[in-house]
C-alpha cells in the first residue's frame, strides 16, 4: 500500500469516527466535522506512530492538533462562512467560541484509545500490505 492510500484510509477512518462521536454526544453533526476528523485523526496517527514521544507526550501532542483543527475549522465555518455549527462561547476557558478547554481535556481522554487504535493500524494493518 502506498503511504498516499494509507494516509486517505486513516482520513477516511477518522473522519466517519468523529461524525459517529458527534452524533453520539451531540445527536447531530455536520459534514465540515468528517473532515475535521479525519485531519484529527491524521494528526494522531502521525503523533503515535512517528513523534518518538512517550505516551502521554503523544495524549497531550493530539489532544492540542485536534483542538487546533476545530478552532481553525470553526474559525472558517462559524467565524468566516456564518454557518454556526457550534458555539462554546457560553463555556469557560473558551477561545472565540470556537474551543474550549472542557473540549481539549476529552480529545487528551480520546486519544488514550486514538493513538493505540492508530499503532495497532500502523502496525498490523499498513505494515502487513
Amino acid at each position: 500500500m502506498t503511504r498516499e492510500l494509507e494516509f486517505l484510509t486513516v482520513f477516511l477512518l477518522g473522519g466517519i469516527a468523529y461524525g459517529a462521536l458527534e452524533l453520539l454526544w451531540r445527536g447531530r453533526t455536520h459534514w465540515t466535522m468528517l473532515l475535521a476528523g479525519g485531519a484529527s485523526f491524521l494528526l494522531m496517527y502521525l503523533t503515535a506512530t512517528a513523534s518518538g514521544l512517550p505516551p502521554l507526550g503523544q495524549y497531550a501532542l493530539s489532544a492540542a492538533l485536534t483542538t487546533a483543527v476545530e478552532f481553525v475549522t470553526g474559525a472558517v465555518v462559524n467565524v468566516k462562512l456564518g454557518w454556526n455549527v457550534w458555539d462554546y462561547s457560553n463555556r469557560p476557558a473558551n477561545l472565540y467560541g470556537q474551543v474550549c478547554a472542557r473540549y481539549t481535556f476529552f480529545w487528551f481522554i480520546l486519544s488514550v484509545p486514538g493513538c493505540a487504535l492508530a499503532r495497532f493500524l500502523h502496525a498490523s494493518v499498513f505494515r502487513r500490505l
